[in-house]
C-alpha cells in the first residue's frame, strides 16, 4: 500500500512517500498540492522527524528502510552515494572510479539525477568538476544550503 504525505521542512515542502513499509520518494513539492493520508504511517512520521533532525545538525545518517526502483547501475550509483560521509563531496568523476566505471561519468550523473530519495540519499554531497556546484532536484539554492549545513555541523557531532 502507497501512503505519501507532504511535510514543511526549513528548507520547503517534500512529499514523503511509502510503499508497503519501506520509503520510496523525499522529493521537492514544485506546486501546491494536497495529499490526504489514508491511514497513520509510523514511517512517514519517523522519516519527517529524522529529515527535522538533520536539519537542526542533530543526525548526520538516516535510519529508515529504502526500496531503491531503477536500473542494476542507477542503484549502484544510490548505494555509493550512501557511503560518501557527512560534511563531505565527491566528483561525478570520482563517483565513476569509486564503482568502477571511471568512463561511465555522464551516466553517473544521470543516474543521480534519477535518486528520489533526496538528503536520505545525499546525492547534494556530488558536485562538478572544480567542486563547482551542478543540477539537483531542490534547487541549487537547497543544495547549496545543505552543503553549508553539513560544513557547518559536520565536527560538532
Amino acid at each position: 500500500m502507497t501512503i505519501q504525505m507532504v511535510y514543511h521542512f526549513s528548507i520547503g515542502d517534500l512529499k514523503l512517500v511509502e510503499n508497503n513499509g519501506q520509503l520510496t520518494e523525499v522529493l521537492p513539492v514544485t506546486s501546491p498540492q494536497t495529499v490526504q493520508q489514508q491511514e497513520h504511517s509510523e514511517l512517514l512520521a519517523k522519516a519527517a522527524r529524522q529529515i527535522k533532525e538533520y536539519l537542526a545538525g542533530q543526525r548526520q545518517k538516516f535510519d529508515l528502510p529504502l526500496a531503491f526502483t531503477g536500473t542494476a547501475f542507477q542503484q549502484q550509483v544510490w548505494q555509493y552515494l550512501l557511503t560518501i560521509p557527512y560534511g563531505e563531496t565527491r566528483t561525478y568523476q570520482a563517483v565513476a572510479r569509486a564503482i568502477g566505471k571511471p568512463q561511465a561519468v555522464r551516466a553517473v550523473g544521470h543516474a543521480i539525477g534519477q535518486n528520489k530519495l533526496l538528503l536520505v540519499v545525499p546525492c547534494h554531497r556530488v558536485l562538478g568538476k572544480n567542486g563547482s556546484l551542478t543540477g539537483y532536484a531542490g534547487g541549487l539554492a537547497m543544495k547549496k544550503q545543505l552543503l553549508a549545513l553539513e560544513h557547518l555541523h559536520q565536527n560538532k557531532n
